[in-house]
């Protein structure tokens, strides 16, 4: 049974090339969508935090002192 015709080096060479920059595009957009997962996270922790402090009725400068209270206490 005849095979068709064979890709030379240079094709085998140039698709591999080929395929690897395109997993390169896909790994940094993966990479893009990581990190505004990341940012999503940080923006909701912090909006939970304002919640906890606006609930409080305290200033923030208040609970940044009443925190560093607390850690001067938990390392001594």
């Amino acid at each position: 049974m005849a095979r068709g015709q064979r890709k030379t080096i240079e094709e085998k060479i140039s698709a591999k090339q080929e395929l690897i920059d395109a997993l390169m595009t896909r790994v940094e957009s993966e990479k893009r969508e990581l990190e505004e997962l990341y940012q999503e996270k940080k923006r909701k922790e912090l909006e939970a935090v304002s919640d906890l402090i606006q609930d409080s009725g305290m200033q923030p400068d208040e609970v940044a002192a009443v925190l560093q209270q607390y850690l001067s206490g938990r390392s001594a």
